[in-house]
């Protein structure tokens, strides 16, 4: 069933929040979980629709998939297929993860290539040249990359891409070479918290990994892997979203369980905007709107995070002169432009640079969602905005925020999840 979420903005958000578990760390942890036959236990994974679907995939592979309990997930890869089918990966990108998996636990892999991203192409050329480099003899044929890694050992692998690091092809690398024999040394690895997580599971696992963290990455292959119990780090995208709705209302939202250090570039941009910004043992205090517009780069961590851009151009709205947003992740990442625009926004687009015009009042009004965090931002601009606000193609959101109008209210937001159907058909745009 479709969904919308309709608010009626003006109520400053106050209180506190809890940040889930990261879901682009939850991801390739459970593909993890196929480098074992042991069981392996994850804590804090968050109740979102890529989660549930990756155990869908885990299942179809042969693993069992269970989750007793809100929030813990256990896996056991007894005896599992190295064959994807396109039908299953076609879904989710982040799908690409499991082959790293497949060809350290089985030493090959076959998988349909994941599509696209509305937010730009994401090519897995990285991926592959890095496992050709391991000395894999990968083909790729009418969509369907095939992998052989019987002739695999360790090597220096160079990551680096024209974007920068990738993060899920820094992964793969990962978790191939912890059951490669020899020495991996991964240059231009990528730095972002969630590659460290999924070290900190593998070596709970009994991998032999240094360097995470750092752009070199060192793993030592390991002739098998045990079970683990781990708990995933939170979510520093969701984190820096509550926070950001604390500051496009003029509230004060407190994150509880919020990692100021996965956090910096964002933060100290949002202080730099004049947002009071207080760090604590185990939170992170937003409150106040911003005072000025500040300029943005989007850079892999340790950089600003490209999955705060579009919430924190949706704060800038709020501050009076000109600032400029540059993309240079993924450089067409500006789909929630034109659903601002409609809003009464003054954002002018050139090639990876927005230039906002802020400090002009938001009205609501019908908009669509593109991807899961423009549909945030859309949100956020909806609970700043004068009038009633209809943010369509709420399933984006789902994939990434775990009960957001429920925690949205819970801070005083005036929002609530509909069907479709109970949206004025006069208000709908084609889905």
């Amino acid at each position: 069933m479709l969904e919308v979420a309709r608010m009626t903005g003006g109520a400053p958000l106050r209180g506190e929040v809890r940040a889930a578990g990261a879901k682009n760390a939850a991801l390739p942890l459970m593909a993890a979980a196929l480098l074992t036959s042991s069981e392996v236990i994850l804590r804090g994974v968050p109740d979102l629709s890529d989660v549930r679907f990756m155990a869908e995939i885990l299942r179809h592979l042969g693993a069992e998939a269970s989750s007793p309990e809100p929030g813990t997930w256990r896996i056991r890869a007894g005896e599992v297929s190295h064959r994807t089918p396109y039908e299953l990966v076609r879904k989710m990108r982040a799908s690409v993860c499991l082959l790293g998996a497949l060809v350290g636990r089985l030493g090959r892999a076959e998988m349909a290539v994941p599509g696209g991203c509305v937010i730009g192409p994401r090519p897995i050329d990285l991926h592959l040249r890095g496992l050709e480099a391991l000395g894999c003899r990968v083909g790729l044929e009418s969509g369907v990359v095939s992998v052989d890694a019987s002739a695999a050992r360790g090597a220096e692998v160079d990551m680096g891409g024209p974007m920068g690091s990738t993060v899920l092809g820094t992964a793969n690398l990962v978790m191939a070479a912890s059951l490669t024999r020899g020495t991996t040394r991964i240059l231009n690895a990528a730095m972002e918290p969630e590659v460290t997580d999924l070290c900190d599971l593998l070596r709970r696992m009994g991998a032999a990994i240094a360097g995470d963290g750092t752009s070199v990455i060192e793993v030592t292959g390991a002739d098998s892997l045990g079970g683990a119990d781990h708990a995933i780090i939170a979510d520093r995208i969701e984190a820096g979203t509550y926070l950001a709705a604390g500051a496009i209302t003029g509230g004060d939202v407190t994150v509880l369980g919020a990692e100021a250090g996965h956090l910096a570039a964002f933060l100290g941009r949002m202080e730099a905007a004049g947002v009071g910004i207080e760090v604590g043992r185990g939170y992170v205090r937003a409150a106040g709107r911003p005072l000025r517009g500040v300029d943005v780069v989007t850079e892999p961590h340790p950089g600003f995070p490209t999955d705060l851009q579009a919430q924190f151009m949706a704060v800038q709205l709020m501050a009076p002169g000109v600032t400029t947003v540059t993309e240079r992740v993924y450089p067409h990442r500006f789909m929630h432009v034109a659903e601002l625009q409609r809003m009464g926004t003054d954002i002018r687009l050139d090639g990876a640079v927005a230039t906002v015009l802020g400090g002009r009042p938001l009205s609501g009004a019908p908009v669509m969602a593109s991807d899961l965090r423009a549909s945030a931002a859309l949100i956020l601009a909806g609970l700043a905005a004068s009038g009633e606000t209809w943010v369509q193609r709420l399933y984006h959101l789902d994939r990434g925020y775990e009960r957001f109008e429920e925690r949205l209210r819970s801070l005083g937001a005036d929002i609530v999840r509909l069907p479709q159907s109970e949206m004025p058909s006069s208000l709908r745009s084609e889905d």
